[in-house]
């Protein structure tokens, strides 16, 4: 399998994590949807990131459909979701959460380098931030609730919840550490220390 696409995207790095801790071989192709266009269009005329090329030629995309297809191949013991109901339901709800903050600091970087300065449109801007807010308050809050068993401190056992939420941390104090200000989310920076601690994280680094 070939994995492409920039592992500053938070939606690459998400995957590229768990196919790690799937232990399913892949290999990684940094193309990026800007600066190289083209040779991506060759790859995938969609252009979207990430794709995953499967050994047959076909391609898959969306990260949260990528990961959906490659946990049913895998042949790891590691598992991507707890086994207890009440343990899934938060893993979905915390996911969910995450990918929300992915999406809302996808909006403003792109509002703030790709869009002229003239054409800004700042109540958009301001709106885009209340709901990035909204999101991270709202994953402190339940992070204060959640079990080891929705997010296991083990390297061995991180699932698709707790790499999501460790990704779009990461990013977002890459991206615009002005808005969502660490020093105000302490369990969520402990939970990403520990995270991008492990191996799977420190040989995926998103620079």
């Amino acid at each position: 399998m070939k994995l492409i696409g920039m592992l500053d995207s938070p939606y690459v790095r998400r995957v590229a994590i768990c196919l790690k801790l799937l232990e399913l071989d892949f290999e990684h192709r940094p193309v990026s949807v800007f600066s190289d266009f083209e040779e991506f269009r060759k790859l995938n005329p969609v252009v979207k990131a990430p794709t995953l090329i499967l050994d047959d030629g076909q391609s898959l995309m969306d990260s949260t459909l990528i990961l959906d297809y490659v946990t049913g191949v895998a042949r790891s013991s590691i598992k991507p979701a707890p086994d207890r109901a009440e343990d899934r339901l938060r893993a979905t709800r915390l996911t969910g959460l995450a990918l929300a903050a992915c999406e809302k600091t996808v909006q403003i970087v792109y509002e703030r380098n790709l869009r002229p300065a003239e054409k800004q449109h700042e109540p958009w801007i301001d709106r885009i931030s209340t709901q990035l807010l909204a999101a991270y308050a709202e994953l402190e809050a339940d992070m204060a609730d959640v079990s080891l068993s929705t997010l296991p401190l083990d390297p061995e056992r991180l699932g698709q919840a707790g790499v999501t939420v460790a990704v779009a941390w990461r990013f977002t104090q890459m991206m615009v550490p002005k808005i969502v200000v660490a020093a105000d989310y302490p369990k969520l920076r402990s939970f990403s220390a520990f995270a991008e601690q492990t191996p799977a994280f420190e040989s995926t680094p998103p620079e």
